[in-house]
């Protein structure tokens, strides 16, 4: 872990990623500085297994499901030593995970687990069972981790090491709490120590026979009845308890139609050939999202607004593009051009103004003065063709808007070039 390559392909690795600070405040520019300075008292100490983690930063950031989910954020020094642990024991297990697992791993992805799913669908286990783990990062026990990464791992002072991050405090208000279970997310050895710990779960539903799919803590079995589902579920649900003390949310977990239920923002269609869809709970998201945007970009010159916007779309766009359903995409840019023409409308304020600048948008007078005047509302104006016609869609085009179903398409035929 310690030699030469490794530690430099981890710096490079923590630069890279970049991340806020943790609780001493260093930041991801000042570490190559600090290492230069104090790396051979630091790799001596590591070596004697005398090396004592600092306590992670909790930062508490909103679930798209509603509540919290609690990041540790640890120190860029911490950051760099779990990432070259990472490096050196990711290989050895990766090799040996299930092909049903997708998250965290590399080559693998959320759109590959999709296509998994609907191919389970297509053969016939048109009923799923899917389990929510209840606080699986903030609940994991300790002992039973680390008794699988001894099964592999034989360095003492190393398996020292990882339990002391698991050990280490949480500080919040200037105050550490101490942890006695839990890997929380922010680490980079979180996403590898979450796997070795369910694939044990991996292992078990192989050996049942049944056709699932996992990424990190989502787990979804495919069955061919409810009855056999609800069967599933009982068993797990013990299965978990007993051997890997984690405990099923049942009041979130359900045994349902695919079409019925989300995994990873997706879903299918209910027709026999079902096609991948985006879920409405992922599409209702990303509007709140936008929303929020464009409440901030109220009175913001346009063309700078809709530079903002890029990132979100193009990111957005890029995550679903795996979606087969493509109306969805075309809903919402329309939707997202029309709070863009709201949000102008808004802008313009006065009626004199909304007349001057419908004009100056190509409206003949008499049909600028009578948009101007009307007296309805923002958002009704919004949709109305008197604004549909001042601001085209090839108004949006010119100022550099990113249409999300034509990214999407973009990234399809990209996706068939590749596997050509």
């Amino acid at each position: 872990m310690l030699e030469r390559g490794n530690m430099l392909k981890a710096l490079q690795a923590v630069e890279r990623n970049q991340g806020a600070a943790g609780v001493d405040g260093m930041e991801v520019g000042q570490l190559r500085k600090h290492l230069q300075e104090r790396w051979a008292a630091i790799k001596e100490q590591l070596l004697k297994g005398k090396y004592q983690p600092r306590p992670v930063r909790r930062v508490d950031i909103p679930k798209a499901g509603g509540g919290t989910r609690m990041l540790g954020i640890p120190t860029v020094l911490d950051r760099l030593i779990q990432q070259a642990i990472h490096q050196i024991l990711s290989p050895s297990w990766d090799s040996e995970f299930s092909v049903h697992s997708y998250g965290f791993r590399p080559g693998r992805s959320a759109a590959q687990a999709i296509k998994a799913v609907q191919k389970h669908v297509h053969g016939g286990r048109r009923w799923v069972v899917d389990m929510d783990l209840e606080k699986f990062f903030d609940r994991v026990n300790h002992d039973v981790l680390m008794a699988r990464v001894a099964r592999r791992v034989k360095d003492q002072r190393m398996l020292k090491l990882i339990r002391r991050y698991l050990e280490s405090g949480i500080m919040l208000g200037g105050l550490v709490e101490q942890r006695t279970e839990g890997t929380p997310q922010g680490g980079p050895m979180s996403p590898l120590l979450s796997n070795i710990l369910l694939d044990d779960l991996d292992k078990e539903l192989e050996k049942r026979g049944h056709k699932f799919c996992r990424y990190a803590d989502d787990c979804n079995i495919y069955v061919g009845s409810r009855r056999a589902g609800e069967r599933v579920m009982k068993s797990l649900t013990g299965f978990l308890r007993e051997k890997l003390k984690l405990t099923v949310n049942l009041t979130k977990s359900a045994v349902d139609r695919p079409w019925k239920r989300k995994f990873l923002g997706f879903s299918l269609t209910a027709e026999k050939a079902s096609r991948v869809r985006v879920a409405p709970q992922s599409v209702k998201r990303f509007q709140d999202k936008l929303r929020v945007k464009f409440r901030e970009g109220r009175g913001r010159n346009l063309r700078t607004f809709t530079e903002s916007l890029k990132p979100l779309l193009r990111g957005w766009a890029f995550y679903f593009s795996v979606a087969e359903t493509r109306n969805v995409f075309e809903d919402l840019d329309q939707w997202i051009r029309r709070k863009l023409r709201c949000m102008e409308w808004r802008k313009w304020k006065r009626r004199r103004t909304r007349q001057r600048r419908l004009i100056a948008l190509g409206l003949d007078r008499e049909r600028a003065r009578a948009s101007a005047f009307n007296g309805r509302g923002p958002w009704r104006n919004s949709g109305a063709s008197h604004m549909n016609a001042a601001l085209p869609t090839t108004y949006f085009r010119k100022l550099g808007l990113i249409l999300l179903s034509e990214q999407v398409d973009w990234q399809t035929a990209l996706r068939t070039a590749r596997s050509l």
